[in-house]
């Protein structure tokens, strides 16, 4: 491990060492009413008033100002007369900030002193909270947030000698903003603290969002835990808060229940657990935690055991998970990487990890895969914790991604937060990129970031950035609806893509440098994307001339803006020999915005980008050294050297830009012959980017419907995993457009022609266990191509595919032995579910309930949706409302996977509708589940019949299920009309075959379908 400067380590590590605790719990007085007759007739008059008529509220306390008191200086009331009275206009925003969507700044929240009692017997908590806050500007009014909380008595104290009680008027909740209001008697004064006491009392919910409830099974019976989710705006529903980003304060927190739980939160318990008094409750206090946003703070009560290591550094580290699971081992493996990972980051970042401790909290029941509270991360189980007897290598993958994920977070999101939520892909963008980055620090052989980046991010959120209902990544938030929107793809993936396009032109040395530069000069605080970016044009500065010579002396600030400010992104075509018009040794490149079901070219004519465009020329043999071009104009001309009539054009080299590449037609069949004669001449990540390029810009119109399947035929000759990968994902958007229509076969034995050779060459893995070292194998990339072969083969009909997983499951059922190789068993699973009786959709059934294993439960619940039998899919789907047999979370997989059953996709829609109440209640308000089910419901439908029944839905039930609805019908409509534009042409393609590749003098073009 480097060390990290000792200057820079005291400023990250300085929060460590204040190990303050909250002081005594004190009364709390309040002051409801004035003293005068007068006054208390108002005041009678105010009892009934709650949010809906805060104008007499207005008029009762301009009359109340009458028998005002000065109650910080500590006179009697009447003493000093407050501002504000008669003859003053007030504006209304002044008289009712609670109405505006965003906190009033004219105080801020310096500390918090947090004391919760938790009932685990009838799932209610109870508390009192403490905030010193700083007057900033004079007012009136504390406006704060709380929702669902039963407030039951408020204070504000003046803090300075001789201060004293400031009397509160009145108090009220504003449910519209989820806003608390105190009204005063007098203002506060700028410059000067107080302090603000509220107690309060709430239900521990049965959702996800909050302060929740969870259970689990051990030994015949229900345990249950309590636990926190307060991103991005549900630290209100748990105590008082002031609930934005930028109002980060301290926190001091004391939690207080049962002496059987145990407790934990941000920071070290002060103490060893508290001996149970008579009652038999106990109180542990947690240290105080350095300046943070109100959602990162975290705490949980559960009987959970744990184990831990340590960094060299001397911070702890401990996973928390049931005492089964720990006790078999499963949580070792991510306590493992973690210590890592927390020595990779520091290093990278030159910054050290703020805290003492950082706990690992795997809970069975999440809205997301997982939370990254600042020391205290919580996940669902099924991403931390990790069985080797039965996990496959890509969920090893996966959850070796998560928990990359959530610890980058600790820097880029709990260190330095995002100043508001317009820019939330500041820290999601950033901790998506490193998963990759990260990940390959772990497992080299993986070759993450420069590969399985492609297919995973960049290839996926370019289908939702495509679509004009897509939007920027940096997005206007006004309120709390606008938030939870912020949290889609587009922000983290595309987020993700468009760090790594900037990581790539600055280079990874000055990039690294950057990244220092704004953790060191925001930690403890907020950033705006302006902020990185500066700090990215100054490192750049440092190094012009060089950056110069190069082409790479950027204004970051207006490069990116135009990527984070507009939506979606270009189409750049490259053409040689523009029109037969100049010299050979010239391109002509054009950009314009791309968009799905746009004929190919009507986009936003008034979206331009400044690209940076990297191109080679090749031709049979070898591929020249990339050339960096900026395009800022529409259309542009450049001078390309070692160019012929023989040579290709390749752009967007090891596809580091965000954005598609198309040719004119003579070079994609150039490219395409290239392909078939030699494609180890092309690297692996432009291979696997002209077959995701070519099938989006057929499927767009920009290409004729041929050339993405003449290109595909040339796979026979692959022998790397990520070109098959994402063939495989394009091949799989178009069955689920086709697998229902009459000539589907055409389709299908188009896929297995392509599949069959190397399928058999392949063949299956043995049933070897993947211990925990197993994926760092160098056969790794040889074990996801088998994969993703015997997943091909099996999906679209190969004998012998379908015999193999028959006589799998069939060994499975007779010996109850389960020898299925763990890489496969989620595609033997299906296909035997699928082929086989009902009998064995029972058996699938009875193990999914008596497996422990969470990968393994996963799996078996997913291979339940592949049945044939329409009864039974209507049995599962019914099911999987049910609590207790299917977790809240996993339901909306089964929803999802009904629906790309062909035989089911017609239920899972009419479920879907059907039960649409349950769904939203139980649902809504997390909307990124929302959106995932929504969008993973309606994807596939493609009949003018589901349009219309879309469509009525939509209008009937589902206007307010925020941007998933207009995005589902988008997608809808583009599948509707693929059919009606391009289909014959395709199925004609299919019909007459590919024709044999060969070199072909210039001009001779038969791409075309």
């Amino acid at each position: 491990m480097r060390l990290v400067p000792a200057r820079r380590h005291l400023s990250a590590s300085r929060w460590q060492q204040q190990q303050q605790h909250s002081s005594a719990r004190r009364s709390l007085p309040v002051h409801l009413a004035c003293t005068t007759e007068s006054a208390g007739q108002v005041d009678t008059n105010m009892a009934d008033l709650g949010t809906t008529e805060p104008e007499h509220l207005l008029r009762g306390l301009r009359h109340l100002q009458e028998c005002g008191g000065d109650e910080e200086a500590g006179g009697p009331p009447g003493t000093d007369r407050p501002s504000g009275g008669r003859g003053e206009r007030v504006s209304a925003a002044e008289e009712e900030p609670w109405r505006r969507s965003r906190l009033p700044e004219a105080v801020r929240p310096r500390h918090y002193d947090l004391n919760v009692a938790v009932h685990m017997d009838n799932f209610t908590f109870s508390g009192d909270v403490g905030i010193d806050v700083e007057c900033l500007k004079a007012t009136r009014f504390i406006v704060l947030h709380a929702d669902r909380l039963e407030v039951s008595s408020v204070a504000v104290t003046a803090k300075r000698p001789g201060g004293g009680a400031i009397r509160v008027q009145r108090h009220f909740a504003f449910p519209a903003n989820q806003m608390l209001v105190l009204v005063l008697h007098r203002e506060l004064r700028a410059s000067r603290t107080y302090r603000l006491d509220v107690t309060f009392e709430a239900a521990i919910e049965d959702e996800l969002l909050g302060f929740f409830r969870s259970s689990y099974g051990l030994g015949g019976q229900r345990r249950y835990l309590a636990v926190t989710q307060f991103s991005p705006t549900h630290a209100r529903k748990a105590f008082p808060c002031f609930d934005e980003p930028a109002f980060k304060a301290t926190f001091s927190l004391s939690l207080r229940h049962h002496a059987r739980y145990t407790s934990l939160s941000n920071m070290p318990a002060l103490d060893a657990a508290a001996a149970a008094g008579e009652d038999g409750w106990t109180t542990r206090r947690f240290a105080r935690t350095p300046p943070m946003s109100t959602y990162y703070l975290a705490w949980a009560v559960c009987d959970f055991a744990s184990r831990e290591t340590s960094t060299e550094g001397g911070v702890t580290i401990r996973l928390l998970a049931r005492p089964d699971a720990i006790a078999s081992g499963a949580g070792d493996y991510a306590l493992h990487i973690t210590k890592r990972l927390l020595s990779f980051y520091q290093d990278f970042f030159k910054v050290a990890y703020a805290l003492p401790k950082l706990d690992l909290l795997a809970v069975p029941k999440h809205p997301y895969a997982a939370m990254e509270n600042w020391g205290l991360s919580i996940f669902v189980e099924q991403k931390i914790l990790l069985d080797a007897q039965v996990s496959s290598a890509s969920y090893q993958m996966e959850l070796t991604m998560v928990v990359v994920h959530e610890i980058c977070h600790q820097w880029f999101g709990d260190l330095v937060t995002p100043l508001w939520w317009e820019d939330v892909w500041l820290k999601e963008g950033f901790a998506h990129y490193f998963e990759y980055v990260g990940t390959d620090f772990l497992f080299p052989k993986w070759n993450m970031e420069k590969q399985r980046f492609l297919t995973d991010v960049l290839h996926e959120v370019m289908l939702l950035d495509g679509l004009s209902s897509s939007h920027p990544i940096s997005q206007e938030v006004r309120d709390a609806a606008d938030i939870d929107r912020v949290f889609d793809w587009i922000a983290y993936k595309k987020g993700a893509a468009l760090i790594r396009m900037l990581a790539n032109v600055m280079g990874q040395r000055l990039f690294r440098k950057g990244l220092n530069d704004y953790l060191l000069s925001h930690m403890y605080g907020n950033a705006a994307r302006d902020d990185l970016w500066k700090k990215m044009s100054e490192v750049i500065l440092c190094r012009v001339q060089a950056m110069r010579s190069e082409g790479r002396d950027i204004d970051v600030g207006a490069v990116m803006d135009r990527w984070t400010l507009q939506m979606g992104y270009p189409v750049v075509t490259v053409s040689k020999n523009p029109a037969g018009q100049l010299a050979t040794r010239y391109i002509s490149v054009s950009q314009e915005h791309f968009l799905y079901g746009q004929d190919g070219g009507r986009g936003n004519s008034s979206f331009q980008w400044q690209v940076p465009l990297t191109v080679a020329v090749g031709n049979g043999s070898r591929v020249s050294s990339e050339t960096l071009i900026w395009i800022h104009n529409k259309t542009e001309t450049h001078v390309m050297s070692e160019m012929d009539d023989k040579t290709w054009l390749l752009g967007n080299i090891n596809q580091t830009g965000y954005f598609r590449v198309n040719y004119d037609l003579q070079n994609w069949k150039l490219l395409i012959e290239q392909l078939h004669a030699d494609p180890q001449v092309i690297s692996v990540a432009n291979r696997a980017g002209l077959i995701d390029d070519a099938f989006n810009l057929a499927r767009a119109g920009y290409l004729p419907q041929g050339v993405p399947l003449q290109l595909m035929a040339y796979l026979p000759e692959e022998a790397s995993f990520l070109p098959w990968h994402a063939a495989s994902r394009a091949l799989y958007q178009l069955d689920k457009l086709l697998d229902r229509t009459d000539d589907y076969n055409l389709f299908s034995d188009y896929v297995l022609k392509q599949v069959a050779t190397r399928y058999h060459q392949m063949g299956w893995p043995s049933n070897a266990v993947n211990g925990e070292g197993g994926v760092l194998q160098a056969a790794y990339q040889t074990e996801e191509l088998q994969r993703e072969l015997i997943m091909l083969a099996c999906s679209f009909g190969n004998k012998q595919c379908h015999r193999q997983a028959v006589a799998y499951i069939s060994d499975w059922i007779s010996s109850n032995k389960n020898r299925i190789p763990p890489n496969i068993r989620d595609v033997v699973y299906c296909t035997g579910v699928s082929l086989m009786d009902e009998d064995v959709w029972e058996f699938i059934w009875m193990k999914f309930h008596s497996s422990n294993a969470v990968s393994e439960k996963k799996i078996l619940l997913e291979a339940l949706t592949c049945s044939d039998n329409a009864f039974l899919l209507n049995r599962l789907l019914n099911l999987s409302l049910t609590s207790e047999l299917v977790a809240e979370q996993d339901a909306i997989d089964v929803i999802i996977h009904v629906g790309r059953n062909p035989r089911g996709r017609n239920l899972a829609w009419r479920f879907f509708r059907d039960k649409w109440d349950v769904l939203d209640a139980r649902y809504g308000e997390a909307l990124f589940m929302n959106s995932k089910l929504i969008t993973g419901v309606t994807e596939f439908l493609n009949t003018e019949k589901e349009l219309d029944e879309l469509n009525e839905f939509i209008r009937s039930s589902g206007e307010g299920a925020g941007p998933a609805m207009p995005r589902a019908l988008e997608i809808v409509k583009g599948n509707v009309r693929w059919h009606r534009l391009h289909r014959r042409h395709f199925y004609q393609w299919l019909r007459k075959g590919p024709a044999p590749v060969r070199r072909s003098p210039p001009g001779d073009v038969s791409l075309a379908a």
